[in-house]
């Protein structure tokens, strides 16, 4: 039997659904916020799995974990909204300290089988020296949970119907790493900044994150993993 043909990126015709699942509020318009607009325009249903609220996302001592928590929820729902994106499900796990687990190895089979994506969107699971801790492990769990978990049905029966995704495209893997996707993202630039600012306690100068952003975000990149 021949290779499956990879997906060209968004635009190609075989992909209709796309399953997000990442670490944070806000991760998801950082490192992919250009390629999901890419997809919603043109139809594709993408859904979001955020493993934690973001309750640690703040250098401000004297606020509440559970305030920061739920701010940050609206700000991911506001950035999902002009993203285009469908369902969003907060997993609730504390930030930073996310453990590679097989219960919530579990709980990312249930939402792959629940949103049947062509696509799983995710952290690489071998990330740079210098990575958040919760990014690593969501990568490695997400990616054992799409292959070959979801994908069996006698592995978490009880999680749904099995699916098997095809292709992963992978995000923030360390410098130097050969990228097998690279997307010009300019004409839905504007756009993603403008998800990217709805997270506004996250946001000290929304100003010169926008210029930053014009000079440097018009390129998302990623490995992208055959899975089938």
């Amino acid at each position: 039997m021949a290779p499956r043909r990879r997906f060209s990126g968004p635009a190609d015709a075989r992909i209709s659904r796309v399953l997000c699942i990442a670490a944070h509020p806000d991760d998801v318009e950082f490192f992919a916020g250009g390629t999901v607009l890419l997809m919603t325009r043109r139809g594709v249903t993408v859904d979001l799995v955020v493993v934690t609220s973001g309750d640690k996302g703040t250098r401000d001592a004297g606020g509440g974990a559970s305030e920061l928590a739920a701010t940050r929820e609206r700000e991911q729902l506001a950035a999902a909204a002009a993203l285009g994106a469908g369902r969003v499900e907060f997993l609730g796990r504390p930030d930073s300290e996310v453990v590679d687990s097989l219960e919530l190895r579990g709980r990312l089979v249930r939402e792959i089988r629940r949103s049947r994506p062509d696509v799983l969107l995710t952290f690489s699971p071998m990330p740079g020296y210098r990575q958040h801790p919760d990014h690593r492990v969501v990568g490695r769990v997400a990616m054992d949970a799409a292959w070959p978990c979801a994908r069996d049905p006698l592995s978490y029966p009880d999680a749904g119907p099995p699916h098997e995704t095809a292709e992963a495209w992978l995000f923030g893997g360390p410098e130097g790493t050969e990228m097998d996707l690279r997307l010009d993202v300019a004409e839905v630039l504007d756009a993603k900044i403008r998800a990217r600012l709805e997270h506004r306690s996250q946001t000290s100068n929304p100003r010169a994150l926008a210029a930053r952003w014009r000079r440097t975000a018009a390129e998302e990149r990623f490995v992208q993993v055959n899975l089938r």
